[in-house]
């Protein structure tokens, strides 16, 4: 398609100039090299392990967005692509997998799979991370080289006939021309206070719930203890008086011995609401109601089928089309002008503004029976399956 739309413009004397792109610097993705000062610096991988895989706030954060655009109904007018778009390849179900890669890592890519005759048979979502973009000339995208370990795969935007090969998605960044920016790199900071908050709270309930005291030696004569005797003591206190399993149990003191408790300070209690206002940070990364996550103190909304309607209207609705308007353009060569949408009528969280909407069209005297139809998105009687 690529090689007719060239030679017709050729004839026509047209010509497409392109500006030039950046060379493509991957701005979030390379590891970074921690000074010391300032905030730590983002890395896919290790946002993953922290952010992902350690930190139940941002996990769930994505697992309800990818999983509720995954599993939403779908209105497609081609039988074939909805059949396309809802197969499961290798395991993964590609919308709700292209969803949670757009919010970790800001980009999505598509392989596209054709039999012999060049029609496609499956749809798969690569691991962005493996990809990496190769320019032209002018910084534009030519191709992807995709690597697993030693492999590297050269995957062409378009096949030898000029067909779609891959279909990339990408989140907005605005310092980068050819990758996008992720949720949970806006999120990363929070993450950390999140991680080390909980690693706080543990440390304290291992230590019986509460700060270590002093174990305080004093004698009239002022002698103090040698260096035996200082290593020996701190030996037995670690074995018997350390962890959760000897918490409560009593300490018998002698020889000039005396334990002095500390109290926690008002800085050190803070903590709690620390770790609470990082969750909320995190929640409003990804674009979620705090509300539908169970964090407490937040009334936002006024019960949660409110906080659900603003999930789907804010945030799933957005990103579904995102998802589905590159779905569409990509495969639109095999589908021409074929729809690709959530079902809005079949959604229980909108049931009440569908409702409203019915209402109020049906109401309106002065339309048509065709122009409902049309302003309901529904298809004209005579076309009506």
């Amino acid at each position: 398609m690529a090689l007719l739309d060239t030679l017709l413009s050729a004839f026509k004397g047209g010509e497409r100039t392109r500006v030039p792109l950046a060379s493509g610097v991957m701005h979030g993705w390379l590891p970074g090299f921690d000074t010391g000062t300032g905030p730590r610096s983002y890395e896919y991988s290790r946002g993953i392990a922290e952010g992902f895989l350690a930190n139940p706030i941002a996990q769930r954060s994505v697992r309800l967005l990818a999983e509720g655009i995954g599993q939403a109904p779908l209105h497609c007018s081609d039988p074939r692509l909805a059949a396309l778009v809802a197969a499961t390849s290798a395991g993964q179900s590609l919308i709700e997998t292209l969803a949670a890669q757009l919010l970790l890592h800001g980009n999505g890519y598509v392989q596209i799979l054709k039999d012999a005759s060049g029609a496609p048979v499956e749809l798969f979502a690569l691991r962005p991370d493996r990809i990496k973009v190769v320019l032209d000339a002018n910084g534009w995208p030519c191709s992807y080289d995709y690597t697993v370990g030693p492999h590297t795969t050269r995957l062409s935007i378009e096949d030898e006939g000029g067909w779609p090969g891959l279909i990339a998605i990408r989140a907005m960044h605005p310092l980068d021309d050819h990758c996008g920016a992720g949720a949970l790199q806006a999120a990363w900071q929070s993450v950390l206070i999140h991680n080390a908050a909980t690693a706080w709270n543990r440390a304290l309930l291992e230590n019986a719930a509460r700060p270590s005291g002093a174990l305080v030696y004093d004698t009239a004569d002022g002698a103090a203890l040698t260096l035996d005797q200082f290593d020996r003591l701190k030996r037995e206190l670690d074995a018997a008086f350390s962890g959760t399993a000897n918490a409560g149990r009593p300490m018998l003191l002698d020889g000039g011995l005396k334990w002095q408790s500390m109290a926690l300070t008002p800085a050190d209690m803070d903590f709690a609401t620390l770790k609470s206002a990082a969750a909320r940070d995190i929640a409003l990364a990804f674009g979620v109601p705090p509300m539908l996550l169970g964090l407490p103190g937040d009334n936002t909304y006024a019960n949660y089928r409110e906080a659900s309607r603003a999930l789907w209207r804010l945030t799933l609705l957005p990103l579904a089309e995102k998802l589905f308007a590159a779905l569409r353009e990509g495969l639109a060569p095999w589908f021409p002008g074929a729809e690709l949408r959530i079902d809005l009528d079949r959604v229980p969280a909108l049931s009440e503004d569908r409702e409203r909407l019915w209402s109020q069209i049906s109401d309106a005297d002065f339309l048509s029976r065709a122009e409902k139809r049309q302003m309901l998105g529904l298809q004209a009687e005579g076309n009506a399956a």
